[in-house]
């Protein structure tokens, strides 16, 4: 759902004339409003044929494909997806066209939906792949126009954090240290100047077993200090700041980087969790690209409302993930037969 900006420089006999877009928004109004009344689908597939703007969305943010959704017409929703209706369009309450059919308990139009979105956002990373990997903000997970810490690595480098006290236990690497078994070898790969501060101050530099490594994921991935290791039992990284195409590109390491069938792989799946659509697309395209690269993902539902003294603890980053359920991955290399 990467968001890119064009300029266009057009002379005035270029755009389109008033009566046009008046036609053209007239004829996606008309359509939208036959959906609605359930007219024929012979009827609806006419006017879409004649090029009524699937882009369109009326004064409540409903586009044909949410009033396709809204009637539980599989029919026309699989229609209007093969003539590139817009999957991921949102109305003015930020609900999809697969929200509805969601919210509708219609199992077969949000496969439909999700799929479309599936097959779309493949092919556009698949895309990307094609070209050299540039830092961007991230618009997967953080809105377009986000200029936070959150909102883009550079700006996250950038900026100066505070500390508090996790009661709540997000500190992973302490983890890791708190086992009854220990890691031998535990790397730490960190690039925020502030984060690399505070670890100083409570000796992580000093921990047996602990090599901390300054810097961006990027920037040693396939360095020597990594790579002499001869493959990690435990790999885990979190995706904050960085956008799909990023969490992609560190997939393709993973088979150089585990040492074998028994190793695990995890990442903070946080990618689209503003929407359950968005989630899923997500869930479902990471898990096709980690098969692409051999390893098989496990999925555990671990559900953040469970406890109501605990369903705010996350404050205003819930405008960042606000899913009910956190979808927890555990990825193993697939063993061949």
């Amino acid at each position: 759902m990467s968001t890119d900006y064009i300029e266009l420089d057009l002379d005035s006999e270029q755009l389109p004339e008033s009566e046009e877009v008046d036609a053209a928004i007239q004829t996606g109004q008309t359509l939208i409003e036959k959906i609605f009344e359930a007219r024929p689908f012979e009827e609806v597939k006419a006017l879409i044929d004649q090029d009524a703007p699937l882009w369109y969305q009326d004064n409540e943010g409903n586009s044909a494909l949410h009033a396709a959704a809204y009637i539980e017409d599989k029919e026309l929703v699989d229609y209007l997806i093969g003539k590139g209706a817009v999957w991921n369009a949102v109305d003015i309450l930020g609900n999809t066209a697969g929200d509805v059919a969601l919210s509708l308990n219609n199992v077969e139009c949000y496969r439909s939906i999700r799929d479309a979105g599936l097959r779309s956002e493949y092919l556009l990373s698949h895309l990307s792949s094609k070209k050299t990997l540039v830092t961007s903000s991230s618009s997967i997970i953080l809105r377009a126009d986000d200029t936070t810490a959150a909102g883009s690595p550079s700006e996250f480098l950038s900026s100066q954090l505070l500390f508090k006290r996790d009661d709540h236990g997000q500190e992973i690497d302490s983890i890791f240290q708190a086992l009854p078994n220990p890691p031998t070898r535990h790397f730490i790969i960190e690039a925020h100047p502030d984060v690399l501060r505070h670890m100083c101050e409570l000796g992580w530099y000093e921990k047996p077993g602990v090599t901390i490594l300054e810097g961006r994921w990027q920037d040693f991935i396939e360095s020597e200090e990594i790579m002499a290791i001869g493959g990690f039992d435990v790999i885990y990284t979190d995706t904050f700041s960085e956008d799909y195409e990023a969490l992609h590109t560190f997939f393709g390491h993973l088979p150089d980087l585990l040492s074998g069938p028994d190793a695990r792989f995890s990442f903070f799946n946080g990618l689209g969790a503003t929407n359950a659509l968005f989630y899923d697309v997500y869930t479902q395209l990471s898990e096709l690209h980690l098969s692409n690269v051999g390893l098989n993902v496990k999925w555990s539902d671990v559900d953040l409302m469970k406890d109501p003294e605990e369903v705010d603890k996350w404050g205003g980053t819930r405008n960042y993930f606000s899913m009910r359920f956190y979808r927890l991955p555990i990825a193993r290399m697939s063993i061949l037969g």
